[in-house]
């Protein structure tokens, strides 16, 4: 692998700000940043993506290659929960399984948006309706695990209150405001655009900076829930998204893809939720242990795909699209 692609993520400030937090937390100092910022800082980020990405979309328009890449994204988005099921079910109860599952199968934005910021870097071109493709990817999961509770609970069937289930998987703040947000940007176009640029591009780094130095004070805080989980959990929290990433660079070389869109939709494929899925397990399933589902998501996965995943990936679309 080329060792330069780690170093230029690496020395990213974004990502050195994510070590900074974590290094905070490791030294004991008493760095806090108020609740309500991070909050407001991640939906900025939805809201900057979210429009961008709308933009761009009126300008490409509904193509054949956007209408595969998104039916791509939404089988992945129900395929990964029920493969990684049954790797889990080897050492897990059902509700442990499904819950894990489900946050495999759904996505990170930040890991998302820390992926199209190292393609700027490189200055590599991605479609902006890959928003769209996050968007898609955010629910599917949720709705796929609950449904392997009910089939795989041998002493009760579950009733779920399913209303309550959908309002927050596809009505949940994250998915509204971004999808809101791709919609505005598709109806105002390149003249919102010209309006917003100043507010959704050139405070958008800075805010993203600021949000992973924040992501690194949590993670770092939930490295002790590790103790729980055992060396399964954290082989599994490392490898699958590395399989995961692979099965989306299969399929994007498949439907052929630009590089950048391939590194995004490989991003999305090996990334966890730890917000919008543990928010549902935790009202539907609380019989799931959320240290296992939330740690394993937040203090291993999201790091390693953040530092290492995503110039991994990058690697091996540059070996696939030679």
């Amino acid at each position: 692998m080329d060792a330069s692609l780690i170093v230029s993520n690496i020395l990213n400030p974004p990502i050195l700000f994510f070590f900074l937090g974590m290094t905070a937390v490791l030294v004991k100092s008493d760095l806090e940043i108020p609740a309500p910022i991070p909050k407001l800082f991640s939906l900025y980020l939805l809201l900057a993506i979210g429009f961008k990405g709308g933009v761009e979309l009126t300008k490409s328009g509904v193509t054949q290659e956007v209408v595969l890449t998104l039916l791509a994204a939404t089988i992945m988005a129900c395929v990964v929960p029920l493969y990684t099921f049954f790797i889990l079910k080897l050492k897990l109860d059902t509700y442990d399984a499904a819950a894990i599952a489900a946050t495999y199968g759904s996505i990170s934005a930040v890991t998302f948006i820390t992926a199209s910021a190292f393609l700027t870097e490189l200055n590599i071109d991605f479609d902006g309706y890959m928003v769209a493709a996050l968007a898609l990817m955010e629910s599917p999961a949720i709705i796929v695990g609950l449904i392997l509770v009910n089939l795989f609970t041998v002493d009760e069937k579950r009733e779920f209150a399913w209303s309550e289930v959908l309002q927050e998987a596809f009505l949940n703040s994250s998915v509204f405001l971004l999808v809101g947000s791709l919609l505005i940007g598709m109806l105002t176009g390149e003249h919102g655009w010209q309006v917003l640029e100043p507010f959704t591009q050139g405070m958008f780094y800075g805010v993203l900076t600021f949000f992973l130095l924040d992501m690194g004070l949590v993670a770092a805080r939930r490295i002790k829930d590790l103790q729980k989980t055992g060396v399964f959990l954290i082989s599994f929290a490392i490898l699958i998204p590395i399989v995961n990433a692979g099965i989306g660079l299969a399929i994007a070389k498949f439907i052929n893809m630009p590089q950048g869109d391939a590194l995004l939709f490989s991003v999305l494929c090996a990334s966890a939720s730890y917000i919008a899925v543990p928010a549902a397990m935790r009202m539907t399933v609380p019989e799931a242990n959320p240290s296992l589902y939330v740690s394993t998501a937040l203090a291993v996965t999201f790091p390693f795909n953040i530092i290492v995943g995503i110039p991994l990936y990058m690697y091996g679309i540059n070996l696939l699209w030679r």
